[in-house]
């Protein structure tokens, strides 16, 4: 299962970091575990949000198949927030 994960670019919620649960044609399904968990993921349209490209590799180890759920979620978003405040600090 291949994970992505997407910066929101535009709306109230601008800057957030999700999880891509669900595409379609031009909306995306996003959940970022807590105000927007799996069970209600919030529908944006695709062009107001920015796929993240590269992932470090102990985020995509968050999730397997049997274990998709919230907890993993909020997880890959703090683990990918602090590898971006990490690369700050060493530059």
């Amino acid at each position: 299962m291949e994970i992505k994960l997407a910066i929101s670019r535009s709306g109230h919620d601008k800057d957030s970091i999700y999880v891509i649960v669900k595409e379609e044609a031009n909306m995306v399904y996003l959940a970022d575990g807590n105000l927007k968990p799996l069970e209600k993921p919030k529908k944006k349209n695709r062009k107001h949000i920015q796929i993240i490209k590269k992932l470090p590799k102990e985020i995509t180890e968050v999730f397997t198949q049997e274990n998709f759920r919230n907890e993993e979620i909020k997880r890959a978003v703090k683990l990918y927030q602090k590898s971006i405040r990490d690369a700050r600090q060493l530059s």
